[in-house]
């Protein structure tokens, strides 16, 4: 494999996105610079909507209005979440805490 471009996240652990095009938001808890999951998980998205691999990818606790899940999804696809609505994925006391400015806080990083 050549050298790829150094690829910088535009989200962050502990930020709060929504997907661009499903009705579902959720939280980061995890950051691929590239594509890093299976060919055929790529290939069961439809063509029309296929991101990139070269791009970010985010691990998110996902919700939408009838469950909660883990999604994997590309950074084109995501936009930041202002809606201030708390989030109910049952992991998320496991792995975040809310800090002073209303923010999620990820429990399991080790401060730099």
């Amino acid at each position: 494999m050549g050298a790829s471009k150094q690829t910088r996240a535009k989200f962050s652990v502990g930020q709060v996105v929504r997907h661009r095009i499903f009705p579902f938001r959720g939280i980061i808890f995890d950051i691929d610079p590239v594509f890093d999951n299976t060919e055929e998980w790529w290939l069961s998205i439809p063509e029309d909507i296929r991101p990139h691999k070269e791009q970010p990818f985010y691990h998110l606790l996902a919700e939408n209005a009838e469950t909660e899940y883990i999604a994997y999804v590309s950074e084109q696809n995501l936009l930041a979440d202002t809606s201030g609505q708390p989030l109910r994925h049952p992991q998320l006391k496991e792995m975040f805490v809310l800090d002073d400015t209303g923010g999620y806080r990820a429990i399991f990083l080790q401060p730099h």
